[in-house]
């Protein structure tokens, strides 16, 4: 029981300058793009909102309780539902800052096809949200 005790600190211990990295290079990322950069990028137009949300959203990767703040904002400034849509879900599902530390602890191949596949799987859900909502 000790041992495994210990082996889990020592992994922690070594994990955190990563994890230190990652918000460190997330929260400039944040800084570096005002909000207002984001209104000027959406035309409005669902596909290629959908495509751009998401681009933004894998980059600037952040957490699920901002995200609603975050969205909230974006949808009063008038950005189209579609794009605030694909941006929330790349934002909590795909992490291209977090990328090198997922592939070194998870595996190179399964970090890509995770973050590719919930890259194109926010592009859908945005688009399948939003037709949906448009039916009620």
């Amino acid at each position: 029981m000790k041992r495994a005790l210990s082996k889990t600190v020592r992994q922690i211990l070594s994990f955190l300058p990563m994890l230190f990295g990652v918000v460190f290079l997330i929260g400039l990322f944040q800084a570096l793009l005002p909000r207002s950069v984001y209104i000027a990028v959406f035309r409005k137009q669902p596909v290629i909102d959908s495509i751009l949300g998401s681009l933004l959203g894998s980059i600037l990767a952040g957490n699920p309780v901002t995200s609603y703040v975050l969205g909230g904002e974006f949808l009063r400034q008038g950005v189209s539902l579609v794009a605030v849509t694909a941006f929330l879900v790349a934002w909590v599902t795909v992490g291209v800052v977090q990328l090198p530390v997922e592939a070194m602890y998870l595996g190179r191949r399964f970090a890509l096809l995770r973050n590719l596949f919930g890259f194109l799987f926010s592009i859908l859900v945005a688009i399948v949200t939003v037709f949906l909502l448009s039916l009620l």
